[in-house]
C-alpha cells in the first residue's frame, strides 16, 4: 500500500502555526461540541472512553471532484488536525478510487464520470494541497493514502463475495443519500453510484487491517456511508469501530456558505486568490462571526467569547471579522498571504494605490477587481466606457470633469487623456477608480 509522507508540508505547517500549539485536550469531543463540530456520533461515551486510553488512528477521505479543495473541506481538514494535536494518529485518504464512481449523497442526479488520466491528476493536486496541515513526523505522524491502492487489485469476483456479501439491499435502499434518489422517478440511480457505499466502507476495513484504525469523521451527509463501514469492519474482524460526523456549515441568513458572486472559493491561490479568499472571511456577518472562530480557527475559549463580546460592542470595528480573516489565511495561504491582502486593502480604501506591490496586482487581476486589458494609447474616455465604467463617452467626460476619476491614486483632469502604460504601475496597470468606492484595473493588453 502506497502512502505519502510529507516533510516539505510539515515545514509549512510550522512555519504558519501562531495558535496550533499541542494541548493536553483531557476532552477531545466536549471541545469538538463546544466548536460545533460533532452532528452525529456512534456510542458517546465508549468513544470518549477509546480517546482517552490511547493515541487512536482515525481518518477521513476526500474525493477528487475537481483539481482543489473549497472551503467547506477545511472543516474536515481541520478537524483531522485537532485529533492529532491531541495526540492522536491521522489518515488522510485520497479517493482515486471512489472518485472514479462518484458519492451520491444529497445529489439529485447522477454525477459525470471523469476518465482515470483526470482523477488521477486531480488527486495529486489535493495531495500536495492537504499535506501543509498536518505533521508527517513525531509520535502521531500523519499519513496520505490513495483507496486506489486496494482498490484496483481487488477482481469482481472478491469484490461481491467478501465485501458486497455482508451489504443488505434492504438496509442500503432506506439510506437517505439512496432513498432520495429511488423517489425521483425520472432520475434514479445508477448500480455504479450505488455501490459507492460498498466502496467506502472497504475503505474502512482496508484502514482498519493495516493501521488499527478505529474511527472515520466525515460531512454529516456521510453518515449512512460510514457506518456501514463500521458495520463491516464488525463483520470482518469483530472489532468495534466508531463515527462521527461533521455538520455542514451555513449562513445565518440561508444562504450557501462558501459562494460569492464570482463563484466558490477555493483553497487553491491560482482559483481564489489570497487576497480574495481574505475579504470573503472579512465579509462575514456578525452573526456568522462567532461560529465560524469556533469552526475555523485554533483559537481557545476567552479569546473567541472576548472578540464575540467586542462584535457586540464595536460592531463597526468588525474585530471577530478581522481576526478570523487573518487565522484562516494564515493557515490556508501563510502569513505573507495576510500581509499582502492587508496592504491592497489599506492601498485600495483610503491609502494609496501606488503602494501596492507586483503581486498584489496580479492578485487584483486574477480575481480581486473587475478588470479589462487595453491597448496602450487608448483614449481614457472610450477606455472608460470599453470597461463599462459609463454608458458613453459624453458619461465619461462629465465624470472626469466633475474631478471623479483618478488613475492610480491622481485626479484625472483632462479629459483628452490616453492611457501610457509605460507610465503605469510596473508599466502594465491603472488602477482606476470612479467616485468614492468603485475600483478597476486597467491592465496592458498582451
Amino acid at each position: 500500500m502506497q502512502h505519502f509522507a510529507g516533510g516539505v508540508g510539515s515545514a509549512k505547517v510550522r512555519s504558519r502555526e501562531t495558535h496550533l500549539k499541542r494541548e493536553d485536550m483531557s476532552d477531545l469531543l466536549a471541545e469538538l461540541e463546544w466548536r460545533g463540530l460533532i452532528a452525529q456520533s456512534s456510542d458517546r461515551d465508549k468513544l470518549s472512553n477509546h480517546l482517552d486510553s490511547g493515541s487512536r488512528t482515525l481518518y477521513c477521505g476526500f474525493d477528487p471532484t475537481a483539481d482543489s479543495l473549497h472551503i467547506g473541506s477545511l472543516v474536515p481538514l481541520l478537524t483531522l488536525r485537532r485529533f492529532q494535536l491531541a495526540g492522536h494518529r491521522p489518515i488522510l485518504l485520497l479517493g482515486g478510487a471512489t472518485g472514479l464512481i462518484g458519492d451520491p449523497s444529497f445529489r439529485d442526479d447522477e454525477r459525470s464520470l471523469n476518465s482515470t488520466e483526470v482523477v488521477a491528476d486531480w488527486v495529486e493536486s489535493l495531495r500536495r494541497q492537504v499535506e501543509p496541515f498536518l505533521e508527517f513526523e513525531g509520535n502521531n505522524p500523519a499519513i496520505i493514502s490513495n483507496n486506489l491502492d486496494w482498490t484496483e487489485k481487488m477482481d469482481v469476483i472478491s469484490f461481491l463475495r467478501d465485501i458486497g456479501k455482508h451489504f443488505s439491499v434492504n438496509a442500503m435502499i432506506q439510506r437517505e443519500s439512496v432513498r432520495s434518489r429511488l423517489e425521483r422517478a425520472e432520475q434514479g440511480i445508477s448500480y455504479t453510484e450505488f455501490s459507492y457505499m460498498l466502496l467506502q466502507g472497504m475503505d474502512y476495513l482496508e484502514l482498519a487491517k493495516v493501521y488499527e484504525c478505529s474511527l472515520q469523521i466525515g460531512g454529516q451527509d456521510q453518515w449512512g456511508n460510514i457506518v456501514s463501514g463500521v458495520d463491516l469492519v464488525r463483520r470482518h474482524l469483530g472489532r468495534e469501530v466508531y463515527a462521527i460526523t461533521l455538520p455542514l456549515v451555513t449562513k445565518a441568513d440561508g444562504t450557501k456558505f462558501g459562494k460569492t458572486a464570482t463563484g466558490t472559493v477555493w483553497i487553491d491561490p491560482r482559483k481564489t486568490s489570497p487576497y480574495t479568499f481574505y475579504q470573503f472571511w472579512l465579509n462575514t456577518a456578525d452573526a456568522d462571526a462567532e461560529n465560524y472562530l469556533k469552526i475555523f480557527t485554533f483559537l481557545d475559549q476567552a479569546e473567541i467569547a472576548s472578540l464575540a463580546e467586542l462584535t457586540q460592542s464595536e460592531p463597526h470595528a468588525r474585530h471577530a471579522q478581522r481576526r478570523l480573516a487573518r487565522e484562516v489565511t494564515a493557515l490556508v495561504h501563510g502569513q505573507d498571504a495576510v500581509v499582502s491582502a492587508e496592504r491592497i486593502s489599506e492601498c485600495l480604501f483610503g491609502g494609496d494605490v501606488r503602494n501596492l506591490e507586483d503581486r498584489d496586482l496580479e492578485q487584483l487581476q486574477q480575481d480581486g477587481l473587475d478588470s479589462t486589458e487595453l491597448q496602450d494609447g487608448e483614449g481614457l474616455l472610450s477606455a472608460m466606457v470599453t470597461a463599462g465604467l459609463a454608458k458613453s463617452t459624453g458619461e465619461a467626460r462629465k465624470l472626469v470633469q466633475g474631478g471623479g476619476v483618478r488613475l492610480n491614486g491622481e485626479v484625472v483632469q483632462d479629459e483628452r487623456a490616453s492611457l501610457d502604460f509605460s507610465q503605469g504601475l510596473f508599466g502594465r496597470y491603472f488602477v482606476l477608480r470612479r467616485g468614492k468606492k468603485v475600483h478597476h484595473l486597467l491592465v496592458a493588453a498582451g
